[in-house]
């Protein structure tokens, strides 16, 4: 059985050939971009099953080309790893607010490469562990299988991780989550994120709720939960 398709968008000759080395050895089939306008004339003809994108592009950097990622039907839910020089906490939140499912800062090993990546393929193919496809809860109706989501009757194209975390919620209305919980049920024990990542992630999922935002509930000092009244 074929491996996943992964798009590597990176201006570095270097760093791109060191990334599609790694990715092929481990079985991954690998094309390769180094500017944002090449991806999405690539994108016309493929269907990858994640973008490593790199933030610093020559051109359309990296956080607008992620806004267009997820404006475009034909990639809104496809995965995105965004690829970032800059450790700082402000950079990291801006690439999750555009879109970004999670992150790699460079300089950055070989092995934790190949561990974000195999963690966001395994999340997008996660089986439920209720054995339920389909969930309805209030105006809300989430389809596992196809990782799709409905509210008021309507498609909205939610991240992988504003997927995660609706799921969470819906699964346990009136839960009480902290922010490490949530960290943990979207992306992994002691995965290295900050609180103000998730509260970034939970300000896009209210957004994306509309007039329905409200159902994300803050419990100051604690976390977030679910409330339908």
């Amino acid at each position: 059985m074929s491996k996943e398709k992964i798009l590597v968008v990176e201006d570095e000759a270097d760093i791109r050939e060191l990334m599609r080395y790694n990715l092929e050895r481990e079985g991954y089939q690998v094309s390769e971009c180094e500017s944002a306008e090449d991806a999405r004339v690539a994108l016309e003809t493929q269907s990858p099953d994640l973008i490593l994108l790199d933030l610093m592009l020559p051109g359309t950097d990296g956080f607008a080309f992620c806004r267009k990622l997820r404006a475009w039907d034909k990639t809104a839910r496809i995965p995105v790893i965004m690829v970032t020089a800059r450790n700082e906490d402000a950079d990291i939140v801006a690439g999750l607010e555009v879109g970004a499912d999670d992150y790699i800062t460079k300089p950055f090993s070989a092995r934790i490469m190949l561990a974000r990546v195999k963690a966001v393929i395994r999340r997008c193919a996660d089986e439920p562990v209720d054995g339920k496809n389909l969930i309805v809860l209030g105006p809300v109706q989430i389809d596992r299988e196809h990782h799709a989501v409905k509210i008021d009757g309507k498609d909205v194209v939610l991240t992988l991780s504003e997927f995660k975390m609706l799921d969470l919620f819906v699964r346990r209305p009136g839960v009480v989550f902290s922010r490490y919980q949530i960290v943990d049920a979207v992306h992994g024990e002691d995965y290295p994120v900050t609180d103000r990542s998730v509260d970034v992630q939970i300000v896009g999922l209210r957004r994306k709720l509309g007039d329905h935002s409200a159902m994300i509930e803050t419990v100051r000092g604690v976390g977030y939960k679910l409330n339908l009244e």
